[in-house]
């Protein structure tokens, strides 16, 4: 798989639109979805979708009994929904048009594989991988399968972040040299160390554990926490990371990097529970730029005055974009500016809102390529987050082979695919 065809228009994105027509939903249809993994993402997910009058919740899963009857009683009011704690009893109901998947990031890839398999559209969180393979096979899955497959880059979908997108393809800025993604996260504090012991009463820990290895519980470990520990994860580079690297990604309609290094570690807090650099710099090389990548807990002091965002740094100008809005900054030539600056342009809408919207629309009209987010995105930006974690761990500048999807030095290629536990095996859909 060419890292452009996960940009652009693909034989993937074809697939997914030319759905026979056994599969159309007339318009008027309702549409049953179901929501696994609830606690956070998958919540806030299914609330935006719901907001569609045609769309009914019918079931729930979610391995801990607490949140799963919480949801539940808020739904009350909505009709009959179902409760499970395992997520193949949603896959099994034919009934059910689409499931929305929330849960750590350790089970996305077997959801999604397996929802695809049963013939269920998704809406997956992001990052869509917990590694390079696992964005591989489910790429490959939505092909196999013919689904509609949306992860939840709901950036994607804001308007604010497009036209910034468009601005920097107006070649205005000048020669683009580098592009910074950064998040500085000051409501990140330190994470004590707990001792492991019982898991709480109601929770399945065998079921979220699922390919992760087998460890006794620990609090730190489990609801939120669980991103900044290696098993399950991939700390802030796959968290924040995504959804920022995405954009400066898309709009330099860049590919696979050349080469990637990284430096950073637990600068912070050292000796908290974290697994995770709280500190780190990733530089990726392409082709006339560079991307770099850098993120800090604990403080919010960032570019630009901003704990977040993305610059695309120009000869001519720099144009800052975050959550909040985007603005151009001009170079001068002594106190003449080289191009017109641009005030601040506002966010004006909710992401959340509009990505769950545009991945409704794709399912009723079974075209796959109206997505914002589809699959092969998700994957690209998660598979470059990846190699950024990969070269932090390995300590090296790392090289990438794109003809064979792989490092050219071997002990990188160690960290390809997450390990799977417990019986359970790493899905292989390739393309």
């Amino acid at each position: 798989m060419q890292r452009k065809k996960f940009l652009t228009t693909s034989a993937g994105l074809i697939a997914g639109a030319a759905l026979g027509p056994a599969a159309l939903l007339a318009p008027s249809d309702r549409l049953n979805i179901a929501a696994i993994g609830i606690n956070g993402m998958g919540w806030a997910d299914l609330t935006g979708a719901l907001k569609d009058p045609s769309v009914r919740c019918v079931a729930l899963c979610d391995v801990d009994r607490n949140v799963l009857d919480k949801r539940a009683a808020s739904l009350a009011a909505t009709g009959k929904v179902d409760t499970y704690g395992d997520y193949r009893k949603i896959l099994d109901r034919k009934d059910i048009d689409a499931v929305i998947i929330g849960t750590p990031d350790h089970w996305h890839c077997l959801i999604m594989t397996d929802a695809c398999a049963a013939g269920k559209d998704v809406y997956v969180e992001k990052p869509a991988g917990n590694s390079i393979v696992e964005c591989a096979a489910m790429v490959g899955a939505r092909d196999r399968y013919h689904r509609i497959v949306q992860v939840g880059q709901w950036q994607r979908s804001q308007k604010h972040f497009a036209d910034a997108v468009a601005f920097v393809r107006t070649g205005r800025l000048g020669k683009i040299r580098l592009v910074k993604a950064w998040a500085y996260q000051g409501w990140m504090h330190s994470i004590p160390k707990q001792p492991d012991g019982a898991a709480p009463p109601g929770v399945d820990y065998t079921q979220w554990l699922g390919p992760a290895e087998t460890r006794p519980f620990n609090p730190n470990r489990f609801h939120f926490n669980f991103r900044w520990f290696w098993d399950y994860a991939g700390g802030l580079m796959t968290d924040w990371g995504v959804h920022l690297l995405d954009y400066a990604l898309l709009g330099m309609d860049a590919g696979d990097p050349k080469s990637i290094m990284a430096s950073g570690g637990k600068f912070a807090y050292p000796d908290d529970a974290a697994e995770t650099p709280d500190t780190l710099t990733t530089v990726y090389e392409y082709e006339g730029f560079n991307i770099q990548w850098e993120h800090a807990v604990g403080i919010d002091g960032g570019p630009y005055n901003r704990n977040h965002g993305i610059a695309f740094i120009g000869n001519n100008g720099t144009l800052v974009l975050d959550r909040q809005g985007w603005e151009v900054i001009p170079e001068h030539d002594q106190k003449t500016p080289r191009m017109d600056a641009v005030a601040l342009q506002s966010v004006v809408d909710n992401g959340v809102d509009l990505h769950t919207a545009n991945f409704l629309e794709a399912v009723r009209t079974r075209n796959g390529a109206a997505l914002k987010a589809p699959i092969e995105a998700g994957a690209h930006v998660a598979t470059v987050a990846q190699m950024g974690n990969i070269a932090y761990k390995t300590g090296k500048k790392l090289f990438w082979d794109t003809t064979n999807r792989r490092f050219t030095d071997e002990a990188a290629n160690r960290y390809l695919a997450a390990a799977y536990h417990n019986g359970y095996t790493i899905p292989k859909y390739f393309s």
